[in-house]
Order: C-alpha cells, then structure tokens, then sequence
C-alpha cells in the first residue's frame, strides 16, 4: 500500500472510530443516566436508539447513490455535520422527545457515515482495488469501542452526561471533519460525467443470498453485543467470568483482521466470509460442552467472526459485483442487515429466559443459516461464471 493510500486509510479509520465511538456505542456508557435524568424507562431510550438504527438502514441505498455519483467525501463530512447536530441535541434534552428527535439526526448520521459509506468511499476512489483500504480502516476503527467507551464513562464521572454529549460533538467539527476532508477530490471529476438517473440493479438470486447472509449474521452480532454476559451466565459463568468474557471480543475482532489482512487477503472473499459464519457455532459447541469456564472462549471464536464479517460486509460486494454502482449496492445488501442488528437486541433479550441456555442454538442456528446462503451463493457464482480470479482484491 503507497504513502498516499496509508494516509487515506489512516484518516478514515480514525473518522470512523470517532463516528462509531460517538453514536453506536454511545448508549451503553449513556443510556441509564440520561434515562434516569429524564426521568423515563431506560426501554424508551433504547427503542429510540433502535429507531435510529432503522433509519440508517433506510438511508443506505439512497446514500450510496449519492457517493457513486459524486464520491464519499461530502457524504462523510455531512456526516460530521449531522452527527454533531444529534449529539448537541441528545445533550440538551429535557424530554423523551428531543431524546427522540436528537437519536432520529443521529439516525441520519450513522446512514450518512458509518462503515457502508466509508466502504462505499473507498470502492469511489479505488475501485475493484480497494479490498486492502477496506481492511485497513475496519483495524483502526475496531478500537472505536475500546476508545469510545472508556471516554465516554470518564465525561461521565467528570462532566457530566450532558457535557459528555457536546464534548462529542465539538469532537466531530474539530477532529472528524478536517478527517474526512481528507479523502481525495480527483473522484468528483469523474462523477460529474455520470447520469444523474437512478441506477437499475436488478434484485436477483445473487443479492438476496447475500442480504439474507448478512442481515442473519449481523443478528447475531447485535444480539451478543447487548446480552453476551447475560448468555454465558446461563451456562453459569461468575459476573467477573462474564464481564472477561466480554472483553475478549474486541481483541478478539482486531486479530482476525490482521488474519484476514495478511492471509485470508490471499483468497476469495467469499471463503473468509464462510469462515466467520462457522466460528460462533463452533463457539456454542465449547460452551455447551465446557460450560461457564469456557466463555472466554466462546466470546473469542464469536468475536473473531464478528472481525472478518465487518471486512466481508464492504469486500464480498466489491469481488463479485465490481465496482460500478457498488455504494449503491452496498445500501441495497446492508439495509435488512441495519433493520435486524436494531431488532436483534430486544428479539433475543425477550428469548433469553424463556429458552435460557437454548438461546444459543438459536444464534448458532442463524449463523449457520448465513453459511448454507453463502454455499449456495458459491453454486450461483459457478453457475453465472463469475471471472473475478480468487486471489483478485
């Protein structure tokens, strides 16, 4: 990868652990208090962040429309611009309605400049050679929790809620903004020549296995990010059990990136994806036959998953489909995922005990789901002759 590149992708990332770190993980250092000063159930504040996610979701083939036509670049640095907006107003809230109108312009923001426009950015600027920058913008902004939250419970304990809010959003005019100013102009050129029309992509068998594939893989991923210690404390591991558990995941995440880097980078994208979808069963397995003692293990095979799954979400699309219309594509595939990763909590939190340690053949029942769609997805790709060679990038 050139100096050039390296600075992209080194900007990039660091926009994207801010946005992340700032929206996403935002309610799980935030919720309780800001619940608990509004005087309202912390359930509210999470159905409003689950609302905001179903927003995201909606806005990803429109977003990406906007970036194949004229690039990432202003879509991501719009992104800053609204995100500050919802922060400064979750920040000054008084009500669950400006909590609520505060997480729908955090909605807006998370379409505009999460992981599917950053991706969408990079397949702008380098086409079908952008498998690497994808990569490397997903390892720098894997720490966007393990930064995130450690930041947001210190403007907690010192500061205040509030001031946690706008300290975030100043973060994002300050810091995230001249970020994404970054990114190259030379894409707009091009984008000037194409027709304004909406694309046609046909919906075929091709991009409904992988929407299925990923919107039942990033069930999973939602689901044990709200409820993993919840889970392996059915199997009887201690809270400290629990909460180490948790903490495997993002090292967890990190590794398999640098894996998927260095050697999956080597093969088809199709193969690492696979890969992931195998590990969270693999992870059931131990824990049901070992049971609490092996949550960390759980938690790093789950996690590992979870890392390659992010990449695979930006590159699987790019391998097969190319890059003409790919952000476009790109919202197209990630929609049902963004919808089922805000269901996901609540669905498999109103599961947890009813089914209590069963809960896990229901995550490992959808990860395996995602796989036979990902096997059948590699018939369909013989059968079409797709000529992307497997150790293209």
């Amino acid at each position: 990868m050139d100096r050039s590149r390296l600075g992209v992708v080194a900007a990039l990332g660091t926009a994207q652990t801010l946005a992340w770190g700032s929206s996403y993980y935002l309610p799980a250092i935030l919720a309780d208090p800001i619940a608990r000063d509004l005087g309202i159930s912390s359930n509210w504040f999470f159905a409003a962040f689950s609302g905001s996610l179903v927003i995201s979701g909606l806005l990803g083939p429109r977003v990406g429309r906007q970036i194949d036509r004229m690039g990432g670049r202003q879509v991501l640095c719009a992104s800053n611009l609204v995100l500050a907006a919802g922060l400064a107003l979750l920040g000054a809230s008084a009500s669950v309605w400006t909590m609520s109108a505060a997480w729908l312009l955090l909605g807006v923001g998370m379409g505009l400049g999460l992981y599917d426009a950053a991706f969408g950015a990079l397949g702008r600027i380098y086409g079908s050679d952008a498998r690497a920058s994808i990569t490397g913008i997903t390892l720098i902004a894997g720490f966007a929790s393990t930064v995130g939250w450690p930041l947001s419970s210190l403007g907690l304990e010192t500061i205040g809620w509030r001031e946690t809010c706008f300290a975030w959003a100043a973060a994002h005019i300050v810091l995230g903004l001249p970020l994404n100013l970054m990114l190259p102009r030379t894409e707009r050129a091009a984008a000037s020549q194409e027709p304004r029309v909406k694309p046609h992509i046909r919906i075929d068998r091709t991009m409904v296995l992988l929407s299925f594939a990923f919107a039942a893989a990033w069930t999973v991923t939602s689901a044990m990010a709200a409820h993993l210690p919840r889970i392996v404390e059915t199997f009887g591991s201690t809270p400290a059990q629990a909460v180490v558990a948790g903490m495997m995941i993002g090292p967890a995440q990190v590794a398999a990136r640098v894996l998927e880097a260095s050697v999956l980078g080597r093969f088809h994208p199709l193969v690492s994806t696979r890969l992931a979808c195998i590990t969270h069963p693999l992870g059931a397995c131990v824990i049901g036959l070992f049971g609490g003692s092996a949550a960390a293990a759980f938690a790093l095979l789950h996690g590992a998953g979870n890392g390659i799954l992010t990449i695979a979400r930006g590159t699987l699309p790019l391998a097969i489909f190319g890059a003409e219309n790919y952000a476009y594509r790109l919202g197209l595939i990630g929609a049902p995922s963004r919808i089922a990763q805000a269901l996901a909590p609540l669905a498999i939190g109103l599961l947890i005990e009813p089914l209590g340690r069963g809960i896990v053949l229901v995550s490992a029942g959808l990860s395996l789901s995602a796989l036979i769609a990902l096997m059948l997805l590699g018939r369909e790709r013989r059968r079409r002759k797709f000529t992307l060679p497997l150790s293209e990038t």
